[in-house]
């Protein structure tokens, strides 16, 4: 990739997984019930990527797939919604992971992995497009790619080079505890880098599995807090978000919307803060600045919220201002 300054200034590059979900034509049936499947492209990283992209954002993806035509048709969707697709590589040997995923009629969804291995598990050091990583301004990661070596080394070898070019390091742990060998294993790795970020955002529900607290408040979420963070942020579903920094913290609510799926809610949201303050980190100082961005994130996380599956549902500059419009 050419880097010629201007261009590359706020390049956001989003490293790990790609997949397919294959969600039930049905609402609120077990896998074993539903009369079919959608395909529907997903993974976390890919989400986020696309969701910048579509906002107005410069993004990138870091990662692998399967030398297949699940693999290629990703990439394809990858290229279509303008996501830069130098950093991914393609495995001859492992297909392109695939996951089930049932809907329950509350729109909250359980999975099924087929990954035995998967093309993005194998991912090596020596396979990273180092160029494109140095180039990024904010890098963000989940912690997928931590589960298994090589990916493991890859993804911290990633880190590491973003971490020195001078960017922001965002992370977004999205577990998914039947990926892990055990729940002990998967707390264990996430916190592991825990103090690398600048950035991190958890759910309600990741913040009860990280500290092991029954209690969605200031006093448990702080215990995640590190001297050199710059912002963490508590996803609370339709309650908003809680965020917390050096020197200031609070809630901003959510906005209700008739919600179908929540896959790809979490994505949008952390796209879209990272759109905002890619150009201008000043603004994680600034609490009214952060408040109106957290607002803007708020809306994008609902209206993914709206339609089924997480690419599709990703939101425009217009419709989020329809309803940003619409709810004052």
């Amino acid at each position: 990739m050419a880097s010629n300054g201007e261009n590359d200034k706020s390049l956001i590059v989003s490293f790990g997984e790609m997949l397919i979900d294959f969600v039930p034509t049905v609402s609120g049936v077990s896998l074993a019930e539903a009369p079919g499947f959608l395909k529907a492209p997903g993974g976390a990283a890919a989400n986020v990527a696309i969701a910048v992209a579509r906002l107005g954002g410069k993004a990138a993806f870091v990662g692998k797939l399967g030398d297949d035509e699940f693999g290629h048709m990703l990439a394809g969707i990858l290229k279509e919604n303008d996501v830069i697709a130098s950093g991914i590589n393609f495995d001859k040997g492992a297909r392109t992971a695939l996951a089930f995923v049932t809907l329950r009629a509350d729109g909250e969804r359980e999975f099924m992995f087929y990954r035995n291995p998967s093309a993005d598990m194998l991912l090596r050091p020596e396979e990273l497009n180092l160029e494109l990583i140095r180039s990024a301004k904010v890098f963000h990661y989940g912690s997928i790619s931590l589960i298994v070596e090589p990916c493991r080394s890859a993804h911290l070898e990633a880190m590491k080079v973003a971490k020195r070019a001078g960017a922001l390091l965002s992370y977004d742990p999205n577990l998914r505890l039947p990926l892990w060998p055990s729940a002990e294993e998967a707390r264990e790795q996430i916190l592991k880098i825990w103090d690398e970020a600048d950035v991190i955002k958890v759910s309600d529900v990741e913040l009860e599995f990280l500290t092991g607290s029954d209690k969605i408040d200031d006093e448990t979420a702080l215990t995640l807090w590190r001297p050199n963070f710059k912002l963490l942020l508590v996803t609370l579903g339709e309650n908003g978000c809680k965020y917390y920094t050096k020197a200031f913290h609070g809630t901003v609510d959510a906005f209700h919307v008739k919600t179908i799926d929540t896959t790809g809610a979490g994505d949008s949201f952390i796209g879209a803060l990272l759109c905002k303050i890619v150009d201008d980190q000043s603004v994680l100082e600034d609490e009214p600045k952060l408040r109106e961005i957290l607002r803007f994130a708020n809306a994008c996380g609902a209206i993914t919220t709206t339609k089924k599956g997480a690419i599709p549902a990703l939101p425009s500059p217009d419709e989020v201002h329809k309803l940003l419009n619409a709810a004052k």
